[in-house]
């Protein structure tokens, strides 16, 4: 049952409390409860549902891009964990896949996901699991050609410990770092969500060795108690010189 309660606000002039309450139902777990009402509580997701995007997470995209502008007109951009679509929805219209920007040069987006992906006007979409063996070259051979930007929101089933999930999450974000040196252009962009934990020390010093920058972001639509956050890896310098 979902109910919303009322009371005294903070202010002490009477202001509504709004915030949806959610009972435990029977057959439902607590931690089922608790994800409901946050659901039901997050400004996020309501926002989600009134400007049409598939998740939450679509946001998360677009504060990263409001701040470092990476998703021009004309970029080729490949998104790896690509489900349910929110992040194709914000590049699709960004790079201006569908040419509907007059005057702005159009651009190309494929995603790839292990689950099912409705289809989105604009974008490519394939079922793969990335770490299956060879699909980083069946990746390549639907690009078709070199990419200005590499997305990854890959994220493996949660275990319940701390410390082999972010384990989990580290060896996703290295294998689409190793598939971004492989494709992007000079001057590329490689974005990808890590867990804190202490095992992302190695991928940074790879990613400051390939591009000229690299940021560590929390964005805003990033959950407050979520220990997620994002690297963003700008000016990627090419293939290294042999020595």
């Amino acid at each position: 049952m979902v109910r919303k309660t009322t009371g005294q606000g903070g202010s002490g002039r009477g202001a509504r409390d709004l915030r949806v309450k959610v009972k435990t139902a029977k057959g439902r777990k607590l931690s089922s409860t608790r994800w409901l009402e946050r659901q039901l509580n997050d400004p996020y997701v309501a926002r989600a549902r009134r400007e049409g995007y598939r998740g939450r997470a679509a946001f998360k995209l677009i504060e990263l891009d409001d701040r470092f502008q990476f998703l021009k007109p004309g970029a080729r951009v490949v998104d790896l964990g690509c489900a349910p679509g929110g992040w194709l929805q914000v590049a699709v219209d960004r790079v201006n896949a569908q040419g509907l920007k007059a005057g702005k040069k159009q651009g190309f987006v494929l995603g790839v996901d292990l689950q099912e992906v409705e289809p989105l006007a604009g974008a490519e979409v394939h079922l793969l699991d990335f770490l299956e063996e060879g699909a980083d070259d069946k990746v390549k051979e639907w690009l078709g050609g070199p990419a200005d930007v590499v997305l990854s929101d890959m994220a493996a089933s949660a275990s319940g410990h701390k410390q082999t999930d972010h384990l989990r999450i580290m060896t996703l974000c290295e294998a689409a770092a190793e598939f971004a040196f492989d494709v992007l252009e000079e001057g590329g962009t490689f974005v990808a969500k890590v867990l804190a934990g202490g095992a992302e020390a190695g991928l940074q010093a790879l990613l400051k060795q390939r591009f000229t920058r690299v940021h560590n972001v929390k964005p805003p639509a990033s959950r407050s108690d979520s220990s997620e956050k994002y690297v963003v890896a700008l000016g990627f310098r090419g293939a290294p010189t042999a020595t």
